[in-house]
């Protein structure tokens, strides 16, 4: 999940215990997710179910975003971001010390926040500040968690984390559709919102979420019109899959945010489930598809070959989530509860798609940087 120009291959030592890590995280975060959405499962331990959403975030795409980033900086000590968040996770997952697991994750977020003013050094540009700035939301509702704060207004914050760290990457790209200043200026006052959204929900979660999920209406309208992945779904193959990753998601952006107003205006049971899977699965897990089949290769040196089969857990996805959030609206504790199941077996198809995908292709030959 970054722009092209970070991804140096590097051979695989420091970072595929980390990734390992991250994916039994996945693993369990599913399973906690799926306890919490009403099915009747042994949770493996009593407290675990509470811990979705910090598993999710910090263990998966924590782990996974500030591991890119350390491959990509080339610079041992930007390990120790991704190497903190995993092992929150696991204090988290064990269920020992989670006061120290919580500072764990909020240390992880400070390292980010180090990775990205080194970034800025290098290449000081919009979208590196914009990601830059994803990470100090990231750092501060981990903040807000860490100093005992309810963790529906910490998820806010994470959510902002991972909205502003993929618009950021995807306005980089969008210098090939070359937006006007007026666009760019666009770009910004949307984020801004979004930002300031989540700070007036510290005083007032309601107002707060109605005015950042404004923002991330206007995000989405923005990625939907300027985002270069309009002209993929004119090709065949990857850069078609990748378009239909990219624009659907960006959809469940615009739908996520208008559930975070109707979170501010009038309030119903459900709503809160349906506001943030919207984004965190739709969204978010629709943009790890779409990116997949460019970061592994760079991580793992091997190709990923395209296979129309990744349209399976696509179409998956989207499916279950619409009959997730449709039972959250509807008060269907049922609809809710198979909607979730499907999500979570969406998310292990895409994890055997890729496998299968990866295990058929040939290893890279490391390119000298």
């Amino acid at each position: 999940m970054t722009s092209h120009r970070w991804h140096t291959p590097v051979r695989l030592r420091r970072p595929a215990p980390l990734a390992a890590i991250a994916v039994l995280v996945l693993l369990a975060g599913l399973w906690a997710g799926l306890v919490r959405a009403g099915w009747a499962w042994p949770p493996l331990r009593p407290a675990l179910p509470l811990a979705h959403g910090p598993l999710m975030v910090a263990g998966v795409l924590g782990t996974l975003i500030g591991l890119e980033r350390a491959v990509a900086l080339r610079a041992p000590w930007a390990y120790a971001g991704p190497l903190l968040s995993a092992l929150g996770a696991v204090l988290l997952l064990v269920g020992i010390a989670e006061g120290a697991a919580r500072l764990l994750i909020t240390l992880a977020s400070a390292g980010l926040v180090a990775v990205y003013v080194a970034i800025l050094r290098v290449q000081p540009a919009l979208h590196t500040a914009t990601m830059g700035a994803a990470a100090v939301v990231w750092l501060a509702g981990n903040g807000l968690w860490l100093a005992g704060a309810p963790i529906s207004l910490a998820a806010l914050w994470w959510s902002g984390f991972l909205v502003l760290v993929i618009a950021g990457e995807r306005l980089d790209l969008s210098r090939l559709t070359m937006p006007s200043p007026a666009a760019r200026a666009a770009f910004v006052a949307s984020a801004a919102a979004h930002v300031a959204g989540l700070t007036l929900a510290v005083m007032d979660i309601r107002v707060g979420a109605a005015a950042a999920g404004a923002g991330m209406v206007a995000l989405a309208l923005w990625l939907l019109r300027y985002d270069v992945a309009r002209h993929g779904l004119r090709q065949r193959g990857l850069p078609r899959f990748i378009a239909a990753s990219l624009l659907s998601g960006y959809v469940w952006l615009g739908a996520g945010g208008v559930l975070w107003i109707l979170l501010g205006v009038a309030p119903a049971e459900g709503l809160y489930d349906a506001m943030l899977h919207a984004v965190f699965l739709g969204f978010v897990f629709a943009m790890v598809f779409a990116h997949a089949p460019i970061v592994l290769p760079a991580l793992l040196e091997r190709a990923l070959p395209f296979h129309p089969v990744f349209y399976g857990h696509l179409a998956l996805l989207h499916a279950s989530l619409v009959l997730r959030v449709a039972g959250d609206l509807a008060g269907s504790p049922p609809a809710r509860r198979w909607g979730a199941l499907l999500n979570a077996v969406a998310l292990l198809l895409f994890l055997a798609n890729t496998a299968r995908a990866l295990m058929g292709a040939p290893q890279q030959t490391p390119r000298r940087p």
